[in-house]
């Protein structure tokens, strides 16, 4: 037994829709990760407690408040129309979108975390030497957080790929268009073909196991750099 045209179809789609989505993550969750790092607004907690939401907040429910906005008499849906694109449930891009909010809180805290333990110190010595703001970021801060963008893409692809609540909500199960993998492997669980629903749990599993050995090896190679330089 082997994968399945519709499996195929299923699988190609959630790999182009994870690509997406950790593009759109990295660009606008490194100024997100930059801001929280460095501010000392009290708007600090409740923003990171909102980019956090998704960690604690069951997919159905945001999947459900996302279908109301991105709908006909929602407002981002009433403003996409008005653009003349329609409405985005149950399209592609609407599946984007909520993984784009689904899937933030890990892109965002790893970049977070090592801008942080970046510190100071860095940014004042390029200062001194007249680096400009921008030059400070791209010439400084980005070569040092590399280990910081591995774990957020790795991250952040992997929990595109694994949703499952958010975009049935969203996408529903339209073959070719919103039927990920995730979709497909319920589909195969309630028609009872469990040798179809194995053959794809099966290629989860070693996948999920493959990124967290990624990570835990990415991480490992940082500490071991910042002993290295520490000593």
């Amino acid at each position: 037994m082997a994968f399945s045209a519709a499996d195929l179809t299923a699988i190609l789609l959630t790999l182009r829709l994870a690509t997406t989505v950790t593009v759109i993550l990295l660009l606008i969750g490194t100024p997100i990760a930059w801001w929280l790092a460095r501010t000392r607004s009290w708007f600090k907690g409740p923003v990171g407690a909102l980019v956090a939401l998704p960690l604690v907040l069951p997919p159905t429910v945001l999947g459900f408040y996302l279908l109301i906005a991105l709908g006909p008499n929602g407002p981002i849906g009433q403003f996409t129309a008005a653009l003349g694109l329609g409405t985005l449930p149950f399209t592609y891009w609407g599946l984007v979108v909520g993984s784009v909010f689904y899937s933030l809180p890990f892109v965002v805290q790893p970049l977070q975390n090592v801008f942080e333990s970046i510190g100071e110190r860095p940014l004042e010595v390029a200062a001194t030497l007249r680096a400009g703001p921008w030059d400070r970021f791209f010439s400084v801060v980005l070569p040092m957080a590399k280990p910081g963008y591995l774990t957020a893409t790795v991250l952040g692809f992997a929990h595109t790929v694994g949703e499952f609540g958010v975009v049935l909500m969203i996408g529903g199960n339209i073959p070719g268009q919103t039927r990920v993998v995730s979709v497909q492997i319920y589909d195969h669980v309630e028609a009872l073909d469990y040798g179809q629903a194995h053959w794809l749990a099966a290629a989860m599993l070693l996948f999920s196991f493959l990124v967290l050995l990624l990570v835990y090896g990415a991480r490992g190679k940082s500490q071991a750099s910042a002993m290295r330089y520490g000593a």
